[in-house]
């Protein structure tokens, strides 16, 4: 499989270079040639699969062409040692429970895969030299790459992240590791973290001093993965008896890395029937589904601080994919994402209300991400469809804020408060690029 860059001014690579660059050279997101149909086999027998088997079949499809049948087999089922199950809210709504792998939370599938395939490509080629995985985190992706690559040979990994934006159970599940883990607090918010990561990949001397790959969703190894839990999601509802044509996919989303995926996989032939973004206060994409305009701006600190994106990278792969690579005029391309997928934007105090709501009435505990996805299936929903949300991270991750909207005292699970027992280690930088690089030349 061949890819290349939505920005079209770049050579095409092959998977290797696509997940090892992670940033195409002309800036660009990289975007797979060809996106292969599953057959419909598949799906006769998915109900009765295992989700390793159904994940095995995904992987297959999209990166059977460049890695070993054995070792994708061996990638996937290791990537996938927990599960991601749906559980019953309500009559006509589920959640995609995603917050049962190490760092409880959905980024987990991604990141997991994406060290795994990397590492393969280091011992297939016999590399010697280190690769340098740069992440900008607004709260999960951090832990979540964080954890999948500790301890990787052969790969060091910085996380930056916003000082004092990120809760404090996030931030010492990345800052309290060591071992081949840098992070840095960046005194900003997420977009500067982002802006000082693509910055990185396009400085010349920087590259020559060290080779860069990124593991935000910007990388091909890190967001195809997560399609796996949605056709997981699918076998599910189809094995309690619900139609594919009823059936509505919810994605909180930030940098529009997840539900990408879940849309890659729509083309892949995942019968769902309809998608709906929910954002926070960041609402760019809500916009853009009204009015047809992109408008990227600061983002603003809310409940929901992993959504916290002004300008979400993937808006890019979205476009590029519902355009045909800009075959399609702009109106067209709007009409076919709006056939598809509605949106749904909620403020921080319909955010809490929800919590509460739901708490009251089923006694499920909403996170603040997954409460977006709740709330927008609540307000969306219409006669005879069944709605999925996706419960992006545990409620513990955010336990202050929870307790306090809910007067609970949530228990924290043992994994996480393992991270609490740990010394923060971190590196404090400007926003300044020209910081960031004389660091990163220094090591």
């Amino acid at each position: 499989m061949k890819y290349y860059s939505t920005n079209g001014k770049a050579p095409l690579a092959d998977l290797q270079k696509a997940v090892v660059k992670g940033l195409a050279e002309d800036r660009g997101l990289y975007m797979p040639e060809e996106i292969y149909k599953l057959p419909q086999a598949f799906f006769d027998d998915m109900k009765g699969m295992s989700f390793q088997d159904i994940a095995y079949n995904v992987a297959s499809n999209f990166f059977g062409e460049d890695v070993d049948e054995d070792a994708l087999h061996d990638l996937v089922f290791d990537t996938l040692s927990f599960d991601c199950p749906i559980v019953k809210v309500e009559d006509n709504i589920y959640s995609l429970e995603l917050f049962h792998g190490p760092t409880l939370a959905f980024k987990d599938v991604g990141a997991r895969f994406m060290a795994r395939l990397l590492q393969y490509f280091i011992k297939r080629e016999g590399q010697k030299e280190k690769v340098n995985v740069l992440v900008a985190t607004s709260g999960d992706t951090g832990s979540a790459v964080a954890n999948g690559f500790l301890g990787v040979e052969g790969i060091h990994v910085y996380v930056l992240y916003p000082k004092g934006k990120v809760s404090p159970i996030q931030e010492c599940q990345f800052t309290t590791l060591g071992k081949n883990i840098t992070a840095i607090e960046v005194d900003g918010v997420f977009d500067d973290c982002q802006a000082l990561v693509k910055s990185a990949f396009m400085d010349e001397e920087l590259n020559k001093h060290m080779m860069l790959t990124s593991a935000n969703s910007i990388n091909v190894a890190r967001f195809l993965p997560q399609a796996f839990y949605y056709f997981n999601a699918v076998a599910r509802l189809a094995a309690l008896g619900h139609q594919p044509s009823d059936m509505v996919m919810c994605v909180p989303s930030g940098n529009f890395g997840n539900i990408c995926a879940a849309l890659f996989g729509h083309q892949m032939g995942l019968p769902i029937h309809r998608f709906i973004a929910a954002n926070n206060a960041n609402d760019v994409f809500y916009e853009y589904l009204q009015t047809g305009k992109y408008t990227p701006r600061p983002s603003v600190q809310t409940l929901a601080n992993a959504m916290d994106v002004g300008d979400p990278s993937n808006f890019a792969r979205i476009l590029n994919l519902y355009s045909e690579n800009g075959a399609l005029s702009p109106a067209e391309t709007h009409q076919r994402i709006t056939s598809l997928i509605s949106g749904a934007t909620y403020s921080d105090e319909q955010i809490a209300d929800t919590m509460r709501q739901c708490y009251k009435e089923t006694e499920y505990i909403l996170d603040p991400h997954g409460a977006c996805g709740y709330q927008a299936l609540k307000d969306n929903l219409r006669p005879g469809e069944v709605g999925v949300f996706c419960e992006t991270a545990h409620p513990a991750k955010f336990k202050e804020k929870v307790d306090q909207i809910l007067g609970t005292d949530i228990a924290i699970p043992e994994r996480l408060q393992a991270f609490m027992k740990g010394q923060k280690q971190s590196i404090a930088l400007s926003k300044n690029f020209a910081d960031f690089k004389q660091y990163l030349l220094q090591q």
